[in-house]
Parts: C-alpha cells; sequence; structure tokens
C-alpha cells in the first residue's frame, strides 16, 4: 500500500510539474514579441499574402509581338485568331526580327511569334511549313500561355486546310479525315490549371513547420542568451525531469498550433475558394503527426541555437529549398539520391505530398500511408534526439550548481 501511495505521489508531482513547465513555456512565448510574430502574426498574414497575390490563378493577356514576314491572309488569321484567346495580347506587327527584339527590350512584349516568307507559299503547295516562337523566359507562366495558344491555333487552322485539299462526300466522312482521333483535355483537380491551387497547399505547410521552427529556436536561443551557462531552461526542482521538461513544453506548442493549423489549412483554403475535397477528419488525423513532428524537429535543433538571431540566420533561407525538396515543384524520382535521403530528414516533405493529395485530390489516410508513417517515425525519432538534447542541458546544470 506504501509503495503504491508513493507511485501515485511521483505521478501527481510529475502533473504538476508539467503543468508548471507548460505554464512558464507560455508565459514565455507571450513574453517574447519576436515569438507572437512567428507564432500568430506570420501564420494569419503569410498566407493571406500570397493567396493574394495568385488569386487571379492564370495569367491572361501576355504580350506577345508578331514578325509577320508573309504578310498574307494566312499569316494574318493565324495573329488574329491568337490574339482573340484569353491567355495572349498581340501588342504589335513588325517586319523584322530585330525590331520585335527591341520591343522585347523594352518590355512592350515577352515573345515573339515569327512567320518565313514561304508560309502560306508552303500551305498553299501542300507542304509542311513553320511557325517560330521565341520567349522571354522571365515568367513560365508567359512562356506557357504563348505556346498553349499557338499550338491549339495551329491545330485548328491544320484541320481546316486539310478539310479544304480533301473534300470527302459527307460532313461526317470529312471529320473522320482530319479529326481520326478526337480527344478532349481534363485537368485533375486543378481544373483551370492555377497557379495559386498548384503552388498555396504547399506554401502553408512549410508556413506552419518554418514558424514553428524560428519561434521555438528563438524561445531556446534567448534562453541560452540569459543563461549564466548557457541552458534552455532556469535551474528549478520543476526543471529536473527531461521526460516532463519535453512534454511540457511540447504541449504548449501543440495547443497553440493547432489553432494556427485550423486557420491555415482550413479556413484559408475555403476563404479563396481553392479547390478543398478532402475530409476533414482525414486532415485532422494527417495534421497531428505533422505537428508533433515539426515541434521535436524544432525542440532539437534549438538545443544547438547559441543566440536568438541565430535561427533566423540558419534557417529562414532554407524555405525555398525545402519546398523543392517536397517534390511539389520538381518530381523526386528525378533529384540526386543524395537530395532525397535530405528531403526525408523534414516533415515538410511528407507533409506537402500528403496534405496536396488529401486535400485536393481527395485521398484517404491508406491512400497516403505511406506519407503518414514517415512522419510519425520522424515525430518518434525528433522525439528521442530531443530527449537527449535537453537530458545534455539537465547535466550540464547539474554540474554547474555542484561546483
Amino acid at each position: 500500500m506504501e509503495r503504491e501511495n508513493r507511485l501515485l505521489q511521483t505521478i501527481i508531482e510529475g502533473f504538476k510539474d508539467i503543468f508548471y513547465i507548460w505554464k512558464e513555456e507560455l508565459r514565455n512565448v507571450f513574453r517574447d514579441q519576436g515569438v507572437v510574430i512567428f507564432f500568430f502574426l506570420v501564420p494569419i498574414a503569410y498566407p493571406i499574402v500570397y493567396a493574394f497575390i495568385y488569386n487571379h490563378e492564370v495569367v491572361r493577356d501576355a504580350k506577345l509581338a508578331v514578325v509577320d514576314q508573309s504578310d498574307t491572309y494566312l499569316s494574318r488569321e493565324f495573329t488574329r485568331r491568337i490574339n482573340a484567346t484569353a491567355d495572349v495580347q498581340v501588342t504589335g506587327v513588325y517586319s523584322d526580327m530585330e525590331e520585335a527584339k527591341r520591343a522585347l527590350d523594352r518590355k512592350e512584349a515577352y515573345g515573339i511569334l515569327y512567320f518565313p516568307p514561304e508560309f502560306s507559299k508552303d500551305l498553299h503547295t501542300g507542304k509542311q511549313t513553320t511557325v517560330s516562337l521565341y520567349s522571354d523566359m522571365i515568367s513560365m507562366l508567359y512562356y506557357k500561355a504563348f505556346l498553349v495558344s499557338s499550338t491549339n491555333i495551329s491545330l485548328e487552322m491544320g484541320k481546316e486546310l486539310r478539310q479544304r485539299n480533301d473534300p470527302a462526300s459527307t460532313a461526317e466522312l470529312q471529320n473522320i479525315l482530319v479529326n481520326p482521333v478526337p480527344y478532349e483535355e481534363v485537368a485533375m483537380y486543378n481544373p483551370q490549371s492555377g497557379f495559386a491551387t498548384f503552388l498555396i497547399p504547399a506554401i502553408l505547410i512549410l508556413v506552419i513547420q518554418q514558424t514553428l521552427v524560428l519561434g521555438i529556436c528563438m524561445l531556446g536561443g534567448t534562453a541560452r542568451e540569459r543563461s549564466p551557462i548557457h541552458n534552455i531552461f532556469p535551474p528549478s526542482l520543476h526543471y529536473q525531469g527531461t521526460l516532463r521538461i519535453v512534454l511540457g513544453k511540447s504541449l504548449v506548442y501543440l495547443m497553440l498550433y493547432s489553432i494556427a493549423g485550423l486557420w491555415v489549412l482550413g479556413i484559408i483554403p475555403r476563404l479563396f475558394e481553392f479547390p478543398q475535397i478532402g475530409n476533414p477528419v482525414t486532415i485532422l488525423w494527417f495534421t497531428i503527426p505533422f505537428l508533433l513532428a515539426c515541434i521535436f524537429m524544432a525542440m532539437t535543433l534549438s538545443g544547438f541555437m547559441t543566440s536568438r538571431e541565430s535561427p533566423m540566420l540558419v534557417f529562414v533561407f532554407a524555405s525555398v529549398i525545402l519546398l523543392f525538396l517536397s517534390g511539389i515543384s520538381w518530381p523526386k524520382e528525378a533529384m540526386p539520391t543524395f537530395w532525397k535521403t535530405i528531403s526525408h530528414l523534414v516533415p515538410s516533405t511528407p507533409g506537402i505530398r500528403g496534405f496536396v493529395r488529401i486535400n485536393m485530390a481527395g485521398a484517404t489516410l491508406n491512400e497516403v500511408a505511406y506519407e503518414y508513417q514517415m512522419l510519425w517515425v520522424q515525430t518518434g525519432v525528433y522525439f528521442v534526439t530531443t530527449f537527449f538534447v535537453y537530458r545534455n542541458q539537465i547535466i550540464r546544470a547539474q554540474r554547474y550548481s555542484a561546483d
């Protein structure tokens, strides 16, 4: 009976210490203006800013210069049709390439469509002709607008020329002759091929991870700056148990980012009407290991921060790199083995891939099982590393007290 009472007393004291550490860490968060900015202002403001910037989704009226050395009905008809598309606006028709290049230099246009002198003659004599497209690669979206529009016009006019040159006995046979295999393009999960629909979900996940890392590491760096022995936490009886410290601190971050996650992953997509067909319960279950993995990774890294400014110098520049490593902008299968290995170390990689598939494609947890399991593995690994980093801090504090 006495043994059971001692065990119960130990458990009660443990919970009291966890609650004390939780309360002190929550107080530290709200006392630090820099951490408040990272934990609250940035998660609120950044998604809104990004969503507003890319809210138009697609580029319209991309400026195109035309060099028409053919100056025939067919070349003028091609120019008229491409100018009539929603994506391209013909800003001028020039007689030579040098004049069109000067228009590009003045940013009056971002691409050049070139018709050679023999363009119409080749078509009327049954020969294959060429229309050349030159694009300023200052933006891939301009290139996409020019290429898709000019390709579609080329296919349409090609069919019409074939109909005129090879008349069939009936309209149905004529249609089969010029269009033997009709096709229909369907953009799955991103019907208008919008840039915001493609990019914003990945940015939302990355914002959560990076603000968590920066805020927690700033707390750690500040504590070490103020401590006479450069320790993360103050010498106190409540800070003697490593597990209690890890749980007390992590519960604060999990509580705060449960609210931030609801705003970033739940409200922002609906506010800006991005495609969102995922089950909210599935998103919730997927988000839990992602937040835990980010928290414990940040707590591990905080043990190596020597000053308040260290995380800004170390982690801010990594945001773009981590976006690339996620595989959202470049397929992971095409990455070198070294970078694929590095990508497995950060929660944003499985977080982005899993969240995009759940939120936009309606995937279930079984369909993102690999990413889901990877997040739990990262949670476990970073929990262990956090434990040993904090344990080392306790040993240092005990040695200092003994001396």
